[in-house]
């Protein structure tokens, strides 16, 4: 297995695009009125997990994305083109 370094910029890149998602996934979430337990309930994740993905403490995996998407009524593209539009 490799490890893979990132240049200081890319750390940044990260770290923005991470907390972006989970903003727009806050913003999703309260758009209809759900708790983070509901929200967990209905995407089969921990309510603690949608918790650190809204502070953006974690990277929610492309299988993490699909729940969320899915549980929202929503394309996995629309959550992601809403964090590109904040970052450019």
């Amino acid at each position: 297995m490799s490890t893979v370094c990132l240049s200081n910029p890319e750390r940044i890149a990260i770290t923005h695009i991470q907390v972006r998602f989970g903003q727009v996934l806050r913003e999703a979430r309260r758009s209809r009125g759900w708790s983070q337990e509901v929200l967990a309930d209905i995407a089969n994740l921990n309510r603690s997990y949608i918790g650190e993905i809204e502070r953006g403490s974690v990277i929610a995996s492309i299988v993490t994305l699909h729940k969320l998407a899915e549980a929202l009524e929503l394309p996995a593209s629309s959550l992601l083109a809403r964090c590109e539009s904040a970052t450019k």
